[in-house]
């Protein structure tokens, strides 16, 4: 697990070193340019003629830094001293390297050169501190930035991301790649700000967790090795051992969906599933995912017969295909009002809870809800676009009035812990945006709450696993041809490998 920072923790990071473990600034500084300059030249070796853009703070401090490495490494540089304006104040560590480089005899531009070609464009007028609209002529420089040819490569993070959330209230800077310091920042890899950052690179500069000191970041995202949080896999054991899952799914044309997700749920290690559908998918059921266990229902809901289905498992999904009719609704009321055991509620089951979200505040139990854009929309009222601008705040805010585990989906999704801190998802690609995707992903986590994750660890680990299985199939497939069916393949090769690098 990794921690990402918003631009007020990585102020803080960066009081706490200097203050507590008495690193001066411009030693910091010296570690962020060197650290940059050598991932820059194991990008590539020969960058060209560089031009570096320089704010008048300390992320121009780093550009002008920057700029005397590469100097010294034979690379041809030349320097913009773009915030130097009455509206500006300049900082200490800024006017310290401005001295330095006007020692060496740089090349030193008061405005963007219009006439000159260069290989290489480094951003270095904003850092993480923004949180305005660039606008002016500031914004003007960026737009001659992003209308120069040549490579572009951001110093931290993109002039004018916002470093929390991803907005960019106005203009920005187009980075082919960002190369960051220590930590990623979260508004890297939320929209709109992942368009504008490219790859990113993450760079040591000698700042630790030591300086979190006693408060640890409010955002974590797993790795592979995060993997290891799945239960151990036991000789001596049974079907009953690794958990029995009920998947309420499926309705009349569209048994899909439940196919989709017991596949997903048995391949994520699941002992058993019992899909509880509509009596009419029981034949592509039966020949389609002949593992399953099958419960029907017809016309007529036979409400006992779903309470004591719920007392046979150890977790429940509710939701992928079920419709939105007035046995579905029946039976959502019938499942929030009684199951005991961890409850996933996906796709169908949110669009009717959506029609009354009181409903969500009776269960005594954990809940993991998992809805896609429009459907958050249906349940907070809220506009996607607005959902979209504030993922993180969206989710956080659902999670805690709702007291669920609200897992927002998006191309880099949110799980959002009611009182904890939440997870963004950094495995996966659009080659996923996909019929039957969101069908997988919820029989992965029902299958790891079945096997008793601690239910955030079984959302936020379902998720990274889901789109790590999409990657690994999209490097054979392609993304324009990846199908939910792939995902299921994924899982299977992802788990595989992992067992084979753990036990050898």
């Amino acid at each position: 697990m990794r921690y990402l920072v918003s631009g007020k923790e990585m102020k803080l990071l960066d009081q706490n070193t200097s203050a507590h473990f008495h690193v001066p600034e411009l030693v910091l500084m010296e570690q962020a340019a060197m650290g940059f300059v050598t991932e820059l030249l194991s990008l590539k070796e020969n960058p060209g003629r560089t031009l570096i853009i320089c704010g008048s703070g300390n992320n121009g401090a780093d550009g002008l830094a920057i700029a005397r490495l590469l100097r010294e490494r034979g690379i041809d540089t030349e320097v913009v001293l773009a915030g130097e304006t009455a509206s500006h104040k300049t900082t200490e560590s800024y006017e310290t390297q401005k001295e330095i480089i006007t020692a060496y005899g740089m090349t030193v531009h008061k405005s963007v050169p219009e006439q000159e070609s260069y290989d290489l464009i480094i951003d270095a007028l904003f850092g993480t501190g923004l949180t305005r609209a660039v606008s002016g002529a500031l914004a003007q420089i960026l737009a001659q930035m992003n209308g120069m040819p040549g490579w572009k490569v951001a110093v931290d993070i993109a002039s004018g991301i916002d470093a929390d959330n991803g907005s960019v209230p106005g203009s920005a800077f187009a980075a082919d790649d960002t190369i960051t310091f220590s930590y990623g920042k979260a508004g890297q890899y939320l929209w709109p700000g992942n368009e504008y950052s490219g790859n990113i690179h993450i760079v040591p500069i000698g700042i630790t967790d030591e300086s979190w000191l006693s408060k640890k970041p409010r955002i974590a995202a797993f790795e592979r090795s995060d993997l290891g949080m799945l239960p151990e896999r036991n000789a001596h054991s049974n079907k009953g051992t690794y958990g029995k899952l009920l998947l309420i799914a499926g309705s009349v044309n569209m048994a899909g969906a439940a196919c989709m997700a017991a596949k997903a749920a048995y391949r994520s290690g699941c002992g058993l599933v019992k899909v509880f559908t509509a009596e009419e998918n029981r034949q592509i059921l039966q020949s389609t995912v002949p593992e399953a266990i099958l419960a029907t229902y017809s016309h007529k809901l036979d409400e006992q017969m779903v309470v004591d289905e719920l007392k046979w498992a150890d977790a429940v999904v509710l939701g992928p295909g079920i419709g939105m009719g007035a046995a579905a609704e029946k039976i959502v009321k019938l499942v929030l009002k009684n199951c005991a055991v961890p409850l996933l509620l996906d796709a169908d089951a949110l669009n009717i809870i959506a029609r009354q979200t009181d409903i969500l505040m009776r269960p005594h139990t954990d809940i993991v809800v998992t809805p896609h854009l429009g459907e958050m929309a249906r349940l907070t009222g809220d506009t996607v676009a607005l959902i979209q601008t504030r993922l993180l705040e969206c989710a956080k805010e659902f999670a805690q009035n709702y007291d669920v585990i609200c897992v927002l989906k998006d191309f880099h999704t949110v799980t959002a812990i009611p009182y904890g801190h939440s997870y963004l998802n950094l495995s996966g690609n659009h080659g996923m945006a996909t019929a039957g995707s969101g069908d997988v992903l919820a029989g992965i986590i029902g299958s790891f709450l079945s096997q008793r994750v601690k239910s955030e660890h079984a959302a936020a680990l379902g998720v990274y696993l889901h789109g790590l299985a999409g990657d690994l199939k999209s490097e054979h497939l392609g993304t324009r041809s990846l199908m939910a069916s792939d995902i299921i393949e994924g899982l299977s090769l992802v788990l595989g490998e992992w067992e084979e690098e753990e036990h050898g």
